[in-house]
């Protein structure tokens, strides 16, 4: 068996033409499998596809908003015309219009935090389980967050659609795992993205997290990518349920 074998696998990877998607759809290609490259702009998805490619990959560029149903159902129908049957899904999409306390959101921006980072997730997986299920084997990834994991200050409505996921992971494994179908999630730390920019670019919260940080830096999205190759591959095959921690240790102290 090759752990890390991914060839004739599809992969939808949603929020994957920068940051910590853009890295794992790179490794899973890099792996053999053919990628689905989702964010809002159809030019972004382009550009990342474009580099897959160039780099001997299979990659197709679909735009969707992971809060709409319509361009979702669009986003696994273009996939599976462009690349095959879907054997790999994995989440990294998200929002967070709101830096403050809990008590100060707006309903629409509480609304548009469940609706991408929850509610999308969820139909995503509904429109691809049974086509897994079918052929007894697939595996979906949820990006979650260590501030699903505890309280974080200013993020405390992000971080209840975090610790949602993690908890629609643990459901979604139960419900499916009779299928052969794996789910988990990965809650990483603070990761060097263009998400995350106000975050690391504040010198006083970045001093505060590597004094913190038993590995003393910062997590950049590659960081994450290896996590995720490892539960989509035939590696993982006995993992489902879980979250993995990927947080340079911050969690651990």
């Amino acid at each position: 068996m090759k752990l890390f074998d991914l060839t004739g696998k599809t992969a939808i990877l949603t929020g994957s033409s920068r940051g910590i998607g853009r890295a794992i759809a790179e490794a899973l290609a890099e792996a053999g499998a053919g990628v689905a490259i989702s964010s809002r702009k159809q030019d972004q998805c382009e550009e990342t596809a474009a580099a897959i490619r160039a780099a001997g990959g299979r990659a197709a560029a679909i735009a969707c908003n992971v809060g709409d149903k319509a361009q979702l159902d669009r986003l696994v129908a273009e996939t599976r015309k462009a690349l095959g049957a879907i054997d790999i899904l994995v989440c990294c999409a998200g929002v967070n219009p709101h830096y403050g306390p809990m008590v100060e959101i707006g309903d629409g921006a509480f609304d548009r935090i469940m609706a991408t980072n929850v509610r999308g997730v969820l139909y995503l997986a509904g429109l691809v389980l049974p086509e897994m299920a079918a052929r007894r084997d697939g595996a979906i990834v949820i990006m979650s967050s260590i501030a699903g994991l505890r309280g974080t200050m200013g993020l405390g409505a992000y971080s209840i659609s975090k610790a949602a996921e993690i908890q629609l992971a643990r459901g979604l494994a139960l419900e499916w795992g009779k299928h052969n179908i794996r789910v988990n999630a990965i809650a990483p730390g603070l990761i060097r993205t263009e998400f995350a920019r106000a975050l690391w670019e504040d010198e006083k919260l970045v001093a505060r997290r590597l004094e913190a940080t038993p590995l003393a830096r910062l997590g950049e999205p590659v960081d994450i990518a290896g996590a995720a190759l490892l539960l989509v591959s035939p590696a993982g095959r006995y993992i489902t349920g879980q979250t993995i921690v990927v947080d340079g240790g911050v969690t651990s102290m």
